[in-house]
């Protein structure tokens, strides 16, 4: 190889490198399957590549969804559940037995998984938690690391811990005030040691959707990227948007810290689209546009090395303590329809919906008005303990539907979600199996999956007290 072509491709290296750091990283998703009639793995990964979405952020390692990813390319990070972080810490043999089920068995053959991190728990140090996971974190990171390194797979497979949005605060609003939570600064100067150490980046959720209804100074158009919001001044500094300022108020706790070089993943942002008040999804779209291009134009070496967009599907048995919402961040539908017309990538001009998706026959369970109702609120609570009904909670898509309409809507859902068993229509007597779609406006009354494998067996998820009262008041 002559001087010349040496000096080009050291050019052409220099450039590339020089490209990775200064623009923003990939963008992924996060996949998750908290839902009574999950889309099949095979159809999802269809809907990933379609998309062109390359990376994928699991919160467990379920074998139907890596047998759906063997073969597709897709990096994907594997989830270790919170309730197995105190066993990971206390046992190496546990760890090594885990990464052997659930990253090593992946590795072997043609059709592997691209497994690029293991996430150990899911957002362990959220305030509410307390010290449930906090103290055993560190030790079952160690202990799976040590699991990787013995399987000869630590230099492919990254071990990180995803913090949550409230880990790091400023009390002032100035992002050159940020800090970690004082009961976690002694862990997060453990675990960012750790990351340093093994070459990993620091995974956190920045939420500008929460942090709008906990902020009165944060105004909507400040949150969604539009040029009309008023700015955030930090000395010299001007902020437009509250990604940036969050952005920068983690930046000012990690070098507070002393790690301001340290790589960062943004392992959860969105906007869900029902649920709470401005939760629709103009204001989801708005949000995400905002933030893609905001991301596209934005230089610097402390971006995000990778984006994921919480969530990729709707999630209707996933925990509702901290909002309705909860079940309504996805980018597409729970059976993978598309919310928003623009796309998540740059070779196509909108989202492409999951193909040829099987749902139950075209029949809804309705209140029958020709009955005596007297009894029909308390039936409708009965059905929402078993099902979602968060639409029609004060905030809800559909909340103004009214009463008996909402008494409805509480029926079907539970029927939808039995797989339309005539027995789950009763409710003494004031249910109706129609074959009229009852869905108006905004409003639409859910016809599930037909998944056949599903568990008869359908989970109870009791609304909490506060829920119940707002839900009685909301039909008085």
């Amino acid at each position: 190889m002559t001087r010349r072509m040496l000096l080009l491709l050291l050019i052409l290296v220099t450039a590339e490198l020089s490209l990775t750091k200064f623009s923003a990283g990939a963008i992924g998703v996060n996949w998750g399957t908290e839902a009574s009639h999950p889309l099949p793995p095979s159809k999802v990964v269809e809907l990933l590549k379609s998309n062109g979405i390359a990376k994928v952020k699991l919160f467990d390692a379920d074998p139907k969804v890596l047998r759906a990813l063997s073969g597709s390319n897709i990096g994907v990070t594997v989830g270790i559940p919170n309730s197995m972080i105190k066993s990971l810490n206390a046992s190496r043999k546990v760890a090594e037995s885990w990464v052997h089920d659930n990253v090593t068995r992946y590795f072997d053959g043609g059709n592997r998984v691209r497994i690029e991190y293991v996430a150990v728990g899911d957002e362990p140090f959220l305030q509410s938690y307390g010290n449930q996971y906090r103290p055993f974190v560190i030790g079952a990171a160690m202990n799976i690391q040590n699991a990787l390194a013995k399987a000869s797979l630590a230099s492919e497979v990254k071990v990180v811990v995803p913090s949550s949005f409230d880990s790091f605060l400023s009390e002032s609003g100035r992002p050159s005030s940020g800090h970690f939570r004082a009961d976690l600064n002694k862990t997060m100067i453990e675990l960012l040691s750790f990351l340093t150490r093994h070459h990993s980046p620091f995974f956190v959720t920045i939420s500008p959707f929460i942090s709008f209804h906990q902020n009165k100074n944060i105004s909507l158009d400040f949150s969604l990227f539009k040029e009309t919001a008023k700015p955030h001044k930090d000395g010299r500094k001007t902020y437009r948007n509250s990604f940036d300022l969050s952005y920068d108020t983690l930046l000012s706790a990690l070098s507070g810290i002393g790690f301001p070089d340290v790589d960062i993943v943004v392992s959860k942002i969105g906007w869900p689209t029902d649920g709470a008040a401005n939760a629709t999804s103009p204001t989801a779209e708005a949000f995400l546009r905002g933030l893609m291009g905001h991301l596209e134009k934005k230089t610097g070496s402390l971006l995000p090395r990778e984006t994921y967009i919480e969530n990729l599907l709707d999630e209707d048995k996933k925990n509702i303590s901290s909002g309705n919402f909860e079940r309504h961040w996805g980018v597409f539908t729970f059976d993978g329809q598309a919310k928003y017309s623009f796309s998540l990538n740059h070779n196509s001009k909108k989202l492409i919906n999951a193909q040829n998706v099987q749902y139950l026959p075209p029949k809804w369970c309705v209140v029958n008005n020709n009955k005596d109702l007297a009894n029909a609120s308390a039936k409708a609570l009965e059905a929402c303990s078993l099902s979602d009904c968060t639409s029609i909670l004060p905030g809800g898509s559909c909340s103004g539907i009214g009463w008996p309409r909402n008494v409805s809507y509480a029926f079907n859902s539970l029927y939808q979600q039995s797989d339309h068993r005539e027995e789950s229509c009763d409710f003494g007597g004031l249910g109706l199996i129609t074959t009229v779609d009852p869905s108006e406006d905004k409003c639409r009354f859910w016809i599930q999956l037909d998944t056949s494998h599903s568990s008869s067996h359908v989970p109870i998820f009791f609304l909490s007290w506060s829920l119940l009262l707002l839900f009685l008041l909301s039909w008085t």
